[in-house]
């Protein structure tokens, strides 16, 4: 998999047509990072949904008290609620508007729904909401005491409908093809609530249940709210429902008082849009032994398969199972490919179906996203050729990133090594996930393995100790050794660059174990047929051994056993200034690269050529300067 021959120096700094049409795709390409930050915080969405005969506030002990509703109502805590029986300007109600009143005492938005005039105002009812509606509209219902209507308002997610029908079944049923109208209509869930006026079991129930399912528990009563004997307050949704939700749970709140009706409430889990499951890309990890790694993340617990084959017409199905159980319900994903042929093309793609609820004996799924179609190719071990660019000491700066990147927008390389520091003392998920999604999809990880090693600063902070499901590593460590084609890479983690003494760890780190683990690693991986038979080998670490402004505290272990090693060259980072080091110029026994730092005039970036007969690395900083081009 040699880099394909191109039609003008890579070190050109002028930008090229070709380049343009890159940095075009590119952008394209990095659109969906715009979201990232929200789709990574959002996660699921959950809406409370309440419906409340408030009895004009009157309670049973026939007190008006519109706080002592208004509290009920903030315990509840709903998005929505659907009020009935509430005046509007009435003498009897002190020519007060009662739902506005409520509306302030609960921080919420009020639209008021009138069913009859009465006693010099209205009365009828109405809708609290914390978010503004798109749009509210009543829609008159039949009622032979009195009239009635009911409401129905949409919200980006959802529509809701509230009503408090009539005393008489006829107008109950009338209603019902009314309401039924409507709900056919909407491609959103929606949910109606409200006072029916009727009882499980009821001809009119059966008829409501036989289009629609109720989400409160029917067996919990709610009227009279001193001794509840009846259920006539209910939340429904159609049962032919568009879009998939679930119910968290279901209330009646035992309030006896504030009115002469319980309220009733439930908490829903939406689905989410499928452009909104999938943070970023997905991106390849440890291809090695005949099978790679594909990774990716989701806003939201998921269900998670890869369809790969040949061919995208004919291709199997790959799943993670832990002990014949399925790996789901989690937002970071990994699935191994085996038994691939290496030197081969594959076409792969991911799939997410969103898990709304993971009980026991009951799951309810929302919508699954597909993702494009990606390729990749397993380099053979006969293989003499390839092109690969190492980073480091990013340390989250986009700009120094993106300004790297546009430097070798027209090689076309095979692989990606991020020799550590591209993080920045993690704190938070989002933080970790927001930069490394930006390098995954600028860098085309979805095509193109990026091995990503740890730097001091990586493992920092809170989110650090979690940073490791992020990756597959060679060899489940986070050192390790790999073969690309004829040439063998080690990579080794030199962990904190200060004592596991010192004050700032607390007693939390144990990096001298690390350390002397390794050296078991290397002698094993000096003595194997791997590291013996590789036509060039390739030392990569993030502190220096050699050329450091500070003694590695690897050294004294490491250094004997890399002394007896044929590395053909070894590239660090950490220091923040670009350097070489032929050999012996350090006391190195064989050269070494130190990658430059964060900033615009020190950054750096190496590719790293494999032909037949010669290894060459090349380093240009941001403005596209050649720093080094040698042959090793």
């Amino acid at each position: 998999m040699a880099a394909k021959k191109k039609n003008r120096k890579f070190a050109d700094t002028g930008i090229s047509t070709s380049y343009r049409t890159k940095l075009m795709k590119k952008i394209i390409a990095l659109l969906p990072m715009i979201a990232l930050a929200l789709c990574a915080a959002a996660g699921p969405k959950y809406i409370k949904v309440m419906s409340y005969n408030i009895r004009n506030a009157n309670g049973l002990d026939n007190c008006c008290n519109i706080q002592r509703v208004a509290n009920v109502i903030n315990s509840v805590h709903p998005h929505v609620a659907a009020i009935q029986e509430v005046d509007s300007m009435t003498a009897r109600s002190g020519h007060r508007y009662i739902l506005g009143e409520l509306a302030e005492r609960t921080g919420m938005k009020a639209f008021f729904a009138p069913a009859i005039d009465y006693d010099g105002g209205k009365y009828g009812i109405g809708l609290l909401s914390r978010d503004t509606p798109m749009c509210v509209r009543t829609i008159a219902l039949p009622g032979r005491e009195e009239d009635r209507t009911m409401f129905v308002a949409d919200f980006p997610d959802y529509t809701f409908i509230g009503t408090h029908l009539s005393l008489t079944e006829a107008d109950r049923m009338a209603s019902l093809a009314i309401i039924t109208s409507v709900t056919d209509t909407c491609s959103k869930p929606v949910f109606v609530a409200g006072d029916m006026n009727d009882t499980p079991g009821s001809p009119f129930m059966e008829a409501m249940n036989k289009h629609y399912s109720a989400l409160t528990n029917t067996d919990r009563h709610t009227f009279p709210a001193d001794n509840p004997a009846e259920t006539l307050d209910y939340i429904f949704t159609p049962r032919e429902q568009i879009v998939p939700f679930t119910t968290e749970w279901a209330r009646v709140y035992a309030d006896s008082i504030a009115s002469d009706h319980r309220p009733v409430a439930v908490r829903l889990r939406l689905s989410t849009d499928t452009d909104k499951i999938m943070i970023g890309q997905p991106y390849l990890q440890n291809p090695t032994c005949g099978g790679i790694s594909v990774m990716w993340q989701t806003s939201v617990p998921t269900q998670n398969w890869i369809d790969f084959g040949t061919d995208t017409l004919d291709t199997r199905k790959a799943r993670t199972l832990i002990h014949g159980q399925e790996l789901c319900n989690n937002t970071i994903h990994k699935v191994r490919l085996d038994s691939l042929v290496p030197g081969k093309k594959y076409y792969y793609r991911v799939n997410s179906r969103e898990i709304l609820k993971y009980q026991g004996y009951h799951k309810d799924f929302g919508h699954t996203y597909t993702s494009p179609w990606y390729q990749f190719e397993l380099p053979s071990p006969t293989d003499k050729g390839f092109t690969a660019l190492v980073f480091n000491d990013l340390h989250q700066h986009a700009e120094t990133f993106e300004e790297l990147a546009a430097r070798i927008s027209d090689v076309d390389y095979d692989f990606v090594v991020m020799n550590g520091d591209i993080l920045d003392d993690v704190h938070t998920a989002a933080q970790a996930t927001r930069f490394l999604n930006l390098v995954i999809t600028r860098l085309d990880g979805a095509e193109h393995p990026i091995f990503f090693l740890r730097g001091n600063h990586e493992i920092r902070d809170a989110y650090s100790v979690e940073m490791h499901r992020h990756f597959d590593y060679p060899g489940g460590l986070t050192y390790g050794a790999f073969s690309w084609g004829d040439t063998r890479f080690v990579m080794l983690d030199c962990g904190e660059d200060k004592p596991d003494s010192h004050p700032v760890y607390y007693g939390l780190n144990d990096f001298s174990s690390l350390r002397r683990d390794q050296v078991e690693f290397m002698k094993k991986e000096f003595a194997s047929d791997n590291f013996k038979n590789a036509g060039k080998r390739v030392l990569i670490h993030h502190i220096p051994m050699w050329g450091n402004y500070e003694p590695n505290l690897c050294a004294d272990l490491w250094t004997p056993v890399l002394a007896e090693a044929p590395f053909n060259v070894s590239i660090n980072a950490h220091t923040h200034k670009f350097d070489y080091l032929p050999a012996g110029k350090a006391g190195n026994p064989f050269p070494v690269i130190i990658g430059g730092g964060y900033k615009m005039n020190s950054a750096t970036v190496m590719i790293v050529r494999k032909t037949a007969k010669t290894l060459s690395i090349q380093v240009l900083d941001t403005a596209g300067r050649t720093l080094l081009d040698s042959k090793f």
